[in-house]
């Protein structure tokens, strides 16, 4: 897989930080646990169902001594989550990153989360107009 990183830009790689001074292609030759910069959400930024599952997720990548307690944070977070969100598309959505997780993908499973943060952000908009009416 070939990684393009941007100058001064960050790679979270098997628990490690690595930052490029100037423009760098990475070729990994095997499976590693990886995140870019660009996908690395902070925890003031984890203010919604999605982007809290999300967060705990990224920490399994990024912190390898706490994957294990991130793991399992996520599966006791998902029942909540999927109740919250029953009867929507990101149900479906959950699932998927559900069975990435528990096929050890993690990676995926974030990309499915991500792709998701509009609609949780449009249902979120529309809520408290429902609540109202």
């Amino acid at each position: 897989m070939l990684l393009k990183l941007r100058a001064g830009e960050k790679l979270y790689l098997n628990g490690a930080v690595i930052k490029v001074d100037r423009k760098a292609t990475i070729e990994l030759l095997n499976d590693a646990a990886f995140l870019l910069e660009a996908h690395v959400i902070q925890p003031s930024e984890a203010s919604t169902p999605l982007r809290q599952l999300y967060f705990v997720l990224q920490t399994q990548l990024m912190e390898r001594d706490g994957a294990p307690l991130a793991r399992q944070m996520f599966k006791s977070m998902l029942p909540a989550t999927c109740e919250a969100f029953a009867g929507s598309a990101v149900t479906a959505g959950l699932r998927a990153a559900e069975a990435f997780v528990a096929a050890d993908r993690p990676f995926e499973a974030l990309k499915t989360l991500r792709g998701m943060f509009t609609l949780e952000a449009e249902m979120m908009e529309k809520a408290p107009a429902s609540a109202a009416a």
